[in-house]
């Protein structure tokens, strides 16, 4: 597998978020969402085999914990990344998806949390979300919308009344964008939408949906990577 980084820090986003994980992030992407924070993993990165993943997994978290799956989009390696999300299942970590749902989702392993990112229109990529996974997904998944404006918000409200998303799965989640230049402040002056006011959009329409900040960009520098 092409592999950019693995590490560990705390879980940033998603109901898991304070908690410690560790990342495995995969090299590659075919998407080129507007706010994108991970532009580095769009190439490069070096050949890990299976084994070699989990040992460096386990010198990490030797007592399981979470494990979260990312990219660029993961699912792009989802003939070698199918196993070994079921090994790590297998050895008693929690583990963790976090995909665009651009690529079918159905041969990921049951126990696996799939963090789906449904792409709003101001991301560059709407429309790119293959709606025969919400067919995939389970109690347990969670659904995220980066929204960068009311036009945003809008989508991603509809979004989830249209397909009856709130008893679908465990979490939907309404995240501020955030500049992808962002450095320096560790605050939400960065924010591409005032998380106060994206707040307020959300109480009015009373939307089934959690604010969900990336809590790592407010504890470290939001332009580091690795954290």
């Amino acid at each position: 597998m092409q592999i950019t980084e693995i590490y560990k820090s705390l879980q940033g986003e998603s109901t898991h978020a304070g908690l410690p994980c560790v990342f495995v992030r995969l090299t590659g992407c075919n998407l080129r969402c507007s706010w994108c924070d991970s532009e580095y993993t769009f190439s490069g990165g070096h050949r890990m085999t299976a084994d070699e993943i989990l040992n460096q997994v386990e010198a990490l978290s030797p007592n399981q914990g979470l494990v979260e799956i990312t990219g660029g989009e993961p699912m792009l390696q989802q003939r070698e990344l199918v196993p070994l999300m079921q090994r790590l299942l297998d050895t008693r970590y929690t583990v963790l998806l976090e995909t665009s749902g651009e690529r079918p989702l159905a041969r990921v392993p049951r126990g696996v949390i799939k963090i789906v990112d449904v792409k709003c229109p101001h991301s560059g990529e709407p429309d790119t979300f293959d709606l025969e996974n919400l067919e995939a997904l389970l109690p347990h998944d969670e659904l995220k919308f980066v929204i960068s404006n009311r036009i945003d918000y809008e989508f991603a409200r509809e979004f989830i009344a249209h397909h009856r998303l709130a008893r679908r799965v465990n979490a939907l989640l309404f995240s501020p964008a955030f500049r992808k230049d962002a450095t320096g402040a560790r605050n939400a002056s960065h924010c591409l939408v005032d998380p106060q006011e994206l707040a307020g959009w959300m109480i009015a329409d009373d939307v089934p949906a959690r604010l969900g900040l990336q809590i790592h960009k407010f504890i470290w520098d939001p332009a580091i990577k690795g954290v």
